[in-house]
């Protein structure tokens, strides 16, 4: 195979990938209904059409609770990413870290099992001069932390967890969670171990779309050579990210789990406000366990099946009339805000592109 360090000139990139607006639009309704259908799940199967607001959800307390949790929850968020990155030799400013921690809630939570946050970081990288490959080396590395860590309690919560009885008792359910388990962590590691073998059936569609002519000799010629540097970068990524300052590596793992504690702490957070008097650590368990499902949910962000799962798993520690309102006031702490901003900053994002000179 020829080395794409040859003639690099010739297959110099020159276009940056774009995201279509009136797409993310659609995938955004789509999000929404499913999300309302969720809630209406919730009020109607597990609820038992009992809803009735309590002030103490707009309590100073809980509004000064919430904001210092959502500071460190996105500031976590980000940090994990740019110590990766520091680990893999890459400079981002924070500023730029901030801007990808909402574009990643926005764009992930509307395209189907979170796929395009990871797509749209790597392409905002990109215009920050990060290779495409390393950015991608980022973003695995990013998700397989986080997926290490639910991946690794859940059996385990599952089996101790007050409450998760009646689920471990089921063959289907552990047969389910086994199967699951090896999937996703054999992806992973195919992805760090043997990230060359996406390359030959990638490759391989390249030249049967050439043979089809639907594409071009030279759009032949520059994809596979970006393809095949952006796959090296990528595989050699995760080997530059072990061989990275010892500190970045810490702080990535560190500040992974800072990460997922704070998002599974708002729930604990809106259940003491409401006079509930959990343990802290049974909560935690249980959002563990219900973020587990969403990595599996089809529907973009987890949309619907989300408000189900985490309306199941507390309908026998919350009173009927508290469960709609905890669910809604879950997802829109950890999900709704950040995507509203997230959305303003990839339209912003996407106005940049289509008028790079302000024009």
């Amino acid at each position: 195979m020829t080395s794409p360090s040859r003639q690099p000139e010739r297959f110099e990139i020159q276009n940056e990938p774009t995201f279509r607006g009136r797409r993310l639009l659609w995938f955004a309704l789509l999000f929404i209904g499913l999300s309302l259908l969720g809630i209406w799940a919730v009020y109607s199967q597990v609820a038992g059409r009992e809803i009735e607001w309590d002030p103490r959800l707009l309590s100073p307390q809980l509004i000064l609770g919430s904001l210092a949790l959502l500071l460190v929850y996105f500031a976590a968020d980000g940090l994990r990413l740019w110590f990766t990155l520091r680990a893999l030799g890459q400079s981002v400013p924070l500023s730029a870290i901030a801007r990808l921690v909402f574009l990643n809630i926005f764009v992930s939570n509307i395209t189907p099992l979170a796929t395009g946050g990871g797509v749209a970081q790597v392409w905002f990288m990109r215009r920050r001069g990060v290779p495409i490959g390393i950015g991608l080396t980022a973003t695995t590395i990013r998700t397989a932390l986080a997926v290490l860590f639910i991946f690794g309690a859940t059996p385990v919560l599952l089996l101790t967890l007050p409450g998760a009885e009646d689920a471990a008792r089921s063959n289907s359910l552990v047969a389910t969670l086994i199967v699951s388990v090896i999937l996703y962590l054999g992806f992973f590691s195919v992805l760090v171990l043997r990230a060359n073998w996406l390359l030959r059936p990638m490759l391989g569609l390249l030249k049967l779309l050439r043979r089809l002519h639907l594409i071009s000799a030279r759009r032949h010629r520059r994809w596979r050579y970006r393809l095949v540097l952006d796959i090296q970068q990528f595989a050699h990524g995760f080997v530059r990210y072990f061989q990275g300052h010892w500190g970045n590596i810490a702080a990535s793992f560190v500040f992974t789990a800072i990460f997922l504690l704070t998002l599974f702490s708002f729930p604990v957070l809106l259940f003491w406000a409401l006079g509930y008097g959990f343990d802290y650590w049974v909560v935690i368990g249980r959002m563990v366990m219900t973020t587990f499902v969403m990595y599996f949910s089809p529907t973009p962000g987890a949309a619907g099946i989300a408000e189900g799962v985490f309306g199941h798993f507390f309908r026998d520690v919350v009173t009927a009339s508290h469960l709609v309102l905890v669910t809604v006031a879950w997802r829109a702490l950890t999900i709704y805000l950040g995507m509203l901003i997230g959305l303003f900053v990839t339209q912003r994002e996407l106005t940049a592109t289509r008028h790079p000179n302000g024009s």
